[in-house]
């Protein structure tokens, strides 16, 4: 079973490793694609401040990320569990989790995906963003990962965490998406809504229950059955959908 991460858009702001290796990187067969993306981000970021600005979709109090990607090679790495911050990752606890190694991808708009271990520098670049000159970064690493991604989980159940733009890049009928809906009595009526940020948590929280507990479901039902056992309230509307169900 693999869990399948989004990145966070707060990220550590500088590390202590060695300079960065792509081919020390999960999925090495990707530096190629990797560093076609690196030249784009650092061609971009070396020009006009506000077209970069602007296509990144940051504002000028974040100019600061500029600087970070145009030092990708030079700067200090630090690992994936570490970099990632957030509401998410907060409540994963990445750098306690041992386990995690081998069973959790994070999905990126600048190294397409990773695993917890690899060392990259911070940088900034979604995957929602259109990068002269590759275009939509979704259907770029879609096109690069798709068969080394696939081989790499090939017969194993993804518990899918990620936002919509990070699935446009690797989206296998195999996989679970886990949903999360706030339910409330609102008139003596139940109610149920999507709640990004406590989505982000709840995601975090399922993630972390996965990895402590050693859960290596090989179905959508056993992966159900074993949140349930561990006190979550879920439920299976269809066969790649999982409900987790949050009250106030």
């Amino acid at each position: 079973m693999f869990i399948l991460l989004p990145p966070s858009e707060g990220k550590a702001t500088s590390g202590e490793g060695p300079c960065l290796a792509l081919d020390a990187l999960t999925l090495p067969e990707l530096a190629g694609a990797r560093e076609k993306v690196m030249e784009a981000l650092v061609d971009l970021c070396a020009g006009p401040t506000d077209t970069a600005l602007k296509t990144l979709g940051i504002s000028v109090r974040q100019a600061d990320a500029l600087k970070r990607n145009l030092d990708l090679t030079a700067a200090p790495t630090l690992r994936a569990a570490d970099l990632y911050t957030g509401v998410l990752y907060d409540r994963l606890g990445l750098p306690e989790l041992p386990e995690a190694a081998g069973r959790v991808l994070v999905f990126s708009g600048l190294w397409g995906v990773l695993g917890p271990a690899d060392r990259v520098p911070p940088y900034r670049l979604s995957m929602g963003v259109r990068l002269p000159p590759l275009g939509g970064l979704g259907a770029y690493w879609r096109r690069a990962l798709s068969e080394p991604l696939k081989e790499m989980v090939a017969g194993r159940l993804l518990v899918d965490c990620r936002s919509a733009s990070y699935v446009t890049a690797f989206a296998p009928v195999d996989r679970v998406a886990v949903k999360v809906l706030r339910e409330r009595l609102v008139d003596g009526a139940v109610q149920r809504s999507v709640v990004s940020h406590m989505a982000k948590a709840a995601r975090g929280d399922v993630a972390r229950s996965l990895l402590l507990e050693g859960v290596d479901a090989d179905t959508p039902e056993e992966l159900l059955s074993a949140l349930r056992d561990l006190g979550y309230t879920a439920e299976l509307p269809d066969p790649r959908t999982l409900n987790v169900i949050v009250r106030d």
